[in-house]
């Protein structure tokens, strides 16, 4: 294909595409968008490895199990994405399986894994019980660090209220010799420094387009160290605001980096494909253009 874009993070393997998942992702191919679909746990993970071998190029998986999965929870979508039609859901608790991960990972176009990490902004409940969520969540994203390890593929990391205990972690399994993504990075400019200082690249999503917070920490990241996501079908950027969000809308999120970092969208397209081959391995299949 003629590589334009990538959408380093979308979830069209979830269930707000079930009913047309491959119109959607045709869509983007043919506008030049490769994607890489992101699991959160085994079923995701699965289907997400379905559809890139379904597709002879520009669709590629990545496999793992999302800290939110750890417990049953209900999760009430934002007012926005429900109407967008994007539905709230009950999360199915999950205990990570090495073996069955492993599986999908060895698969050609898995490339990375996760999405893991920690995510402590809905905890609730006692210390105590904050607590033992806390070293759920660790013990797992540990065994995902080592899978990645075994398998020799980076890791998608989530992390939200939790940029620290992140840090430590990666720093004590010594992951920078692994690499990968802080997806949906959201923290400030002296976190961002540590994340790259480890070798790890920051994606941005749509998020970018309506609010400003971001602002500084993309002005200062190297424009070598920095991907374009979706998050889709969440996070919808200007000017699809109200919409369902999916990969065709990542040049959106191109556009708006070259505009913060004052910088001609040409270069910047050129550069985050380049940083997502380099960083996911993502092979001779595409080509950029």
């Amino acid at each position: 294909m003629n590589l334009k874009l990538v959408d380093v993070h979308t979830h069209v393997n979830f269930n707000a595409f079930k009913d047309d998942g491959d119109e959607v992702i045709r869509r983007a191919l043919e506008a030049g968008v490769a994607m890489i679909l992101v699991g959160s746990q085994i079923d995701t993970s699965r289907r997400a490895a379905e559809y890139a071998a379904k597709y002879p190029e520009g669709v590629f998986a990545a496999v793992g199990l999302h800290p939110i999965h750890l417990d049953e929870r209900h999760f009430d979508i934002s007012e926005m994405e429900a109407r967008a039609g994007i539905p709230s859901f009950n999360s199915r608790k999950e205990e990570f399986n090495y073996g069955h991960y492993k599986k999908l990972a060895g698969q050609p176009k898995t490339v990375a894994i996760g999405e893991c990490g920690l995510d402590y902004y809905r905890m609730e409940g006692t210390e105590i019980r904050r607590l033992a969520g806390k070293r759920k969540q660790e013990n797992t994203l540990r065994m995902q660090i080592s899978l990645a390890r075994e398998v020799g593929k980076p890791l998608m990391i989530h992390c939200r209220d939790a940029y620290e205990d992140m840090l430590r972690i990666l720093n004590d399994e010594r992951a920078g010799s692994i690499g990968g993504d802080i997806h949906f990075f959201a923290g400030n400019w002296e976190i961002a420094r540590k994340f790259l200082d480890l070798g790890f690249y920051l994606s941005f999503t749509g998020v970018i387009t309506f609010a400003r917070d971001y602002d500084e920490v993309i002005k200062n990241t190297p424009l070598d160290r920095i991907m374009t996501e979706t998050d889709a079908p969440y996070v919808t950027p200007v000017p699809h605001r109200g919409k369902r969000n999916e990969p065709l809308y990542v040049g959106e999120v191109a556009k708006k980096i070259a505009e913060i970092k004052g910088m001609d969208f040409e270069a910047v397209r050129e550069a985050t494909v380049r940083n997502a081959q380099k960083c996911f391995v993502l092979g001779t299949d595409i080509r950029r253009g």
